[in-house]
């Protein structure tokens, strides 16, 4: 079984890497198709199988949902380095998310919602920061493939949230929708709830199954058990404390990042809903289809991405710096928003006096933007953390990183929230702009934070 120590560098990937494709692909179609219905199952009338909420509680809930969720990562991060394993830590989260999805399906009220999201919650913090961790121990702290690999890794995250919110749109708002003779609808948004509980157990068999086979000893033991050759555990050196300082650094810029991005859920859902013609040959497509749209995106360009990072890497010049891919990630999100604006001018933001609808290509060339920005932002980090993270406190560093994005979903929730009050036009140019602005300032510190990121004692 190869381990970091004996995989060449210029050689191909290691097997463990597809193995944690899968098992994170299957975790994301849990998470996605549980998220694409969310908030049309808390707006839903309660007699439709929804929740009644307002858009504004009801954005809120998906905004602090969404957000507590990367925190949790730093308790489960310090626990794993500390006493438990990555294998062991994946395997706890996996199990509790599967029963947080069961939980939402078997009791359709608040509390049922409410219990089951605590599962997702606590389940995610062990998941989440150790299979991203599990990936980085395939390598070499130094290895070039490792933004290429950490893309591939992403693509296997995206087809699992492809393919999610197709099946929950399916199962909510098509298979199990019916309509009663009053007229009233029906949706079965339970079902899609389970769909997400299921793909949670086929992830976590896969991964028991053959981890053994493709992961070796790899993330079978804590950090904490890394010591000195003098039998000393390992201490923060000055360049450790340098690199550490600069990831939290980076962690608050991509804050303006995914409170963006974070409303693909929210505000981009409930616009599409109203003031996109969704209608293609007679068929209405489903509002939470479109939450497929960037990760369709994210399976057809991150193979190509990934080719250019590593072709770089190999050219005379070299790869750009990590901070100059995200900071070109910040600017092309606040384009993807600025796209929408000549949008919502044509259609309006009153969801009651809807005389115009918007073409269906305004709301796909934004989540393609997004897109692109994501795929410099986000695996690039998770490479970023993984390469220079300290041993000792990798995987807490890693849910210090998620946890950024926590943050940004609870600014999201109320951003989305003042959508009713401000009007989509005013929301999707504000944080278009916002995004570019900390986009340029990102790049003109990026030299000074790489050097900070490559210290070396």
């Amino acid at each position: 079984m190869d381990t970091p120590a004996t995989i060449p560098q210029g050689k191909k990937h290691p097997k463990g890497l597809y193995l944690l494709f899968f098992t994170e692909m299957w975790e994301r179609y849990s998470y996605y198709g549980m998220r694409a219905v969310l908030m049309l199952y808390l707006t839903a009338a309660a007699i439709s199988g929804g929740l009644g909420m307002n858009t504004q509680q009801a954005a809120i809930i998906y905004g602090l949902y969404t957000g507590i969720i990367y925190f949790t990562p730093i308790i489960g991060g310090y626990l794993t380095d500390k006493y438990i394993g990555l294998r062991t830590a994946i395997t706890i989260g996996g199990v509790t998310m599967a029963i947080g999805d069961f939980t939402i399906f078997l009791f359709n009220n608040q509390w049922g919602l409410y219990i089951g999201m605590l599962f997702l919650i606590l389940g995610n913090g062990f998941f989440k920061p150790n299979i991203s961790t599990h990936v980085g121990e395939l390598y070499h702290p130094m290895d070039k493939r490792k933004d290429a690999a950490f893309t591939i890794f992403y693509m296997g995250i995206n087809i699992g949230a492809f393919f999610s919110p197709l099946i929950a749109g399916f199962l909510a708002e098509d298979l199990f929708h019916t309509t009663d003779a009053a007229g009233i609808e029906h949706f079965g948004f339970k079902w899609a709830f389970l769909a997400s509980s299921i793909g949670m157990v086929i992830g976590q068999l896969i991964f028991s199954t053959l981890g053994k086979k493709y992961l070796g000893d790899i993330g079978t033991k804590p950090a904490r058990s890394n010591i000195s050759a003098d039998g000393v555990p390992a201490k923060m050196t000055a360049a450790d404390k340098k690199r550490t300082g600069a990831v939290l650094i980076l962690a608050v810029f991509i804050i303006f990042f995914w409170a963006g991005f974070e409303q693909a859920g929210t505000s981009l859902t409930l616009y599409t809903r109203d003031f996109i013609d969704r209608n293609i040959g007679g068929y209405t497509i489903p509002v939470s289809w479109f939450q497929s749209v960037n990760p369709l995106f994210i399976v057809i360009l991150a193979p190509i991405i990934s080719a250019i990072w590593l072709k770089l890497s190999k050219s005379k010049r070299g790869d750009f710096r990590t901070t100059t891919k995200m900071s070109m990630g910040m600017i092309l999100l606040g384009l993807g928003f600025m796209i929408l604006v000549p949008a919502v001018l044509y259609t309006g933001s009153d969801e009651g006096d809807i005389v115009h609808r918007a073409n269906i290509l305004f709301i796909v060339f934004t989540y393609l933007f997004h897109t692109l920005g994501e795929l410099c932002l986000s695996p690039v980090g998770l490479s970023m953390v993984s390469r220079v993270a300290p041993v000792k406190i990798a995987s807490l560093l890693m849910g210090v990183w998620m946890a950024a994005t926590g943050i940004a979903s609870l600014i999201a929730g109320q951003l989305a929230a003042l959508t009713e009050s401000l009007g989509y036009v005013e929301i999707f140019s504000i944080i278009g702009a916002v995004a570019i602005v900390v986009g340029l300032i990102l790049l003109a510190v990026s030299k000074k934070l790489q050097s900070m990121l490559d210290a070396r004692d």
